[in-house]
């Protein structure tokens, strides 16, 4: 994601935060001093958001590690001013997987709740303003927090873990992935257009709770779509998706030759061979433009190109390929044929969507004609 920052790598995860988050702390200290408060209160109210944002964290590695036990790996989380994502490699594909590690998640808070009273002698209550006259007091709002984080992340709409869970109770019912995804999506943006519609009423303007309910929306919404194509490409391989005619760069090109062949045509990302054909990686549109800027034209590409650290094969399912693609974060994937360990397509979201339209087309003909 850009403008995040690595942060630390924890048993395999990257740790990364966002720049905005410094306007988050910023703006902390400036409600805290403009209450009339002083700077120790300002560092004391900064202090407790760096706690709340660290059992955000270990609220995503509760998701992680039941992931994990699944093999689904997490190359990274983010921490932004709105929460943390964890960048799963893929769901889990049965409704009970995606169950545990929905509900791993809101657990760790309970958990921290729980501790967080025991250990103070805490009374379990909300009060979630954010009083720190001592150190009691802290712990208490603390616990507060984790607890409303709980109540909030279980609430029936996607990308909330109650969302995912609603799914996978529902595909438990029904017995069909897909429809439990369209079902869960529109009862989700029911919800986020009664919270809506609810606020006209009353006349009361909330601009966070809008935001979030606009969120929701359009969040379930490409929930819904993404599942959607997934049905459209169940019987696709690699190979009826990827771009077989493409520019390659040789292992002495310089930047000057990417840009050429960039302008030239309609191709973003260049594959980088060595002198036995064999695949070094990719150049991709972003990494020049920056290397340009930096170092001129006749810089070597080889020092700018990406590592591919997922290839596709030809007959590996679209499906598969398309999680690979969204997992990596890189615009292009390398499909290598197995048997001569040669590069023979890119795999890009752009050819894939094409492909995808193709297939409707076709499929609308055949239906008009029959």
């Amino acid at each position: 994601m850009k403008w995040s920052y690595h942060l630390a790598t924890i048993k395999g995860t990257e740790v990364r935060i966002h720049a905005t988050f410094a306007l988050l702390l910023a703006f902390v200290a400036w409600q805290a001093t403009r209450i009339g408060g002083s700077w120790q209160d300002a560092l004391e109210a900064m202090a407790l958001v760096c706690a709340l944002f660290f059992c955000v964290l270990l609220h995503e590695f509760g998701h992680v590690f039941a992931a994990r036990r699944y093999g689904i790996h997490t190359p990274d989380i983010t921490l932004l001013p709105i929460g943390g994502i964890a960048r799963l490699e893929r769901m889990p594909r049965r409704p009970s997987e995606e169950l545990f590690v929905a509900l791993c998640g809101p657990l760790v808070n309970v958990v921290i709740a729980v501790l967080i009273a025991v250990g103070l002698g805490l009374p379990f209550s909300f009060d979630p303003h954010m009083e720190m006259s001592n150190v009691t007091e802290f712990w208490h709002t603390l616990m507060t927090w984790n607890m409303m984080m709980v109540v909030f992340n279980m609430v029936p709409a996607f990308p909330m873990d109650g969302g995912r869970v609603l799914r996978a109770l529902l595909a438990m019912i029904i017995g069909d992935y897909a429809k439990a995804t369209r079902a869960a999506a529109v009862i989700g943006q029911g919800l986020a257009v009664l919270v809506v519609m609810a606020m006209v009423v009353m006349g009361v303007f909330q601009p966070m709770l809008m935001l979030i309910a606009f969120f929701v929306f359009f969040a379930a919404g490409q929930e819904a779509a993404m599942v959607t194509q997934q049905e459209q490409t169940s019987n696709l391989k690699v190979r009826d998706a990827m771009l077989t005619e493409f520019h390659t760069l040789a292992p002495n090109a310089v930047l000057r030759e990417v840009v050429d062949l960039l302008i030239s045509g309609s191709q973003h990302d260049f594959p980088l061979l060595d002198e036995h054909g064999h695949l070094l990686g990719l150049v991709s549109r972003n990494r020049l433009i920056a290397a340009l800027t930096e170092h001129g034209p006749g810089y070597p590409a080889q020092l700018v190109v990406e590592r591919c650290e997922s290839v596709l094969e030809p007959r590996m399912a679209l499906s598969e390929g398309m999680t690979l693609l969204n997992a990596s974060g890189s615009p292009a994937l390398a499909v290598i044929d197995p048997v001569h360990d040669r590069l023979v397509g890119l795999l890009t979201a752009e050819n894939i969507g094409e492909t995808l339209l193709v297939r409707a087309a076709l499929r609308e003909r055949m239906h008009r004609m029959g």
